[in-house]
């Protein structure tokens, strides 16, 4: 059976069902507010601990890349994101699940030459360092240096 391009998109649009646009963007927006939600949450949360307002955003940072991460690693996040679509977007949590997602996938391979190698190649060694660096840096400075 040949066909053309235009015959075969017509085909296909035949037989997709239409996409409810706005009912998705109306999620995403509400999901998405929800993530913002909770981490204004945890800012508040984290000023009453006694931590400053830098702090507390580096903290309520923190938290959502290993809650997105986590829930990555037990098979929630996607769950999550197969509903709430592309509110699961929000940046810090979506850049916790593209790191996490692609270095499940080779976890089979080993941790140094599996998961950790993927997480390299997807989001860069500099991304990484960087992040890693940041939270020991943190936690250091809390533990040690706060006066």
């Amino acid at each position: 059976m040949d066909m053309t391009n235009k015959e075969y998109g017509e085909y296909v649009n035949g037989k997709s069902k239409p996409s409810p646009i706005l009912k998705n963007l109306i999620w995403a927006f509400v999901i998405g507010g929800l993530i913002c939600t909770v981490g204004q949450g945890l800012l508040n949360l984290y000023k009453k601990a006694g931590l400053t307002v830098e702090d507390a955003g580096s903290a309520v940072s923190m938290t959502l890349i290993f809650a997105a991460a986590l829930l990555t690693g037990l098979g929630l996040f996607d769950k999550l994101a197969k509903r709430a679509g592309a509110g699961t977007l929000v940046p810090i949590t979506g850049f916790a699940n593209a790191m996490v997602s692609p270095a499940l996938e080779f976890k089979s391979e080993g941790f140094i030459t599996g998961t950790g190698a993927k997480l390299f190649t997807v989001a860069g060694p500099v991304l990484v360092f960087g992040i890693s660096a940041s939270i020991l840096y943190g936690i250091l400075l809390v533990l040690f240096f706060r006066g």
